[in-house]
């Protein structure tokens, strides 16, 4: 795959490509070698790659925003793993319509097909039970609360009584 048509044609993503898909390469030719990593590594990885994020702080919430033109909602999956990790994933199928059917093919196609992934560390003060998520225009925005500051604990003073 030409990663240059897919617009990552920066030094960064020209690397990762490369170690991916020599790392598909050991990994197809020689399955019983624990020498490299898994395919669902591979793949996961990949899916990561592909998914730019925004991550904002505010003084009450991280907001996470995702580009995902033209999904549906139930093409997005948005869950919170062990350990406090945000996962959002989801595919983006290739359209079948009725214009296949009558002979039109693709001459070219850019728009990126497939399984999407990406996962985010929560901070601890993160709060779990107040996530809330929404996909507009074709970006989702994940927004997790943040719990309240613990209240500082005040001295404990203990009366010295005489002997």
């Amino acid at each position: 795959m030409d990663i240059s048509l897919m617009g990552f044609d920066t030094p960064f993503f020209r690397n990762l490509h490369h170690i991916l898909e020599a790392t598909d390469d050991t990994t197809t030719n020689n399955k019983s070698s624990n020498a490299g990593p898994t395919g669902a590594y591979v793949r996961d990885a990949r899916a990561m790659a592909a998914t730019p994020a925004d991550v904002k702080e505010y003084p009450n919430s991280y907001v996470f925003i995702v580009d995902m033109p033209g999904l549906k909602s139930g093409d997005i999956k948005v869950q919170v793993e062990e350990d406090n990790v945000l996962v959002i994933s989801g595919e983006r199928k290739r359209e079948h319509d009725q214009e296949e059917k009558e002979g039109v093919k693709y001459v070219r196609m850019e728009r990126r097909i497939g399984k999407f992934m990406r996962k985010f560390a929560l901070p601890e003060n993160a709060n779990l039970e107040k996530i809330s998520a929404i996909c507009q225009d074709g970006v989702l925005t994940v927004t997790v609360e943040k719990l309240p500051p613990p209240e500082p604990k005040k001295p404990k003073t203990i009366q010295v009584q005489v002997a």
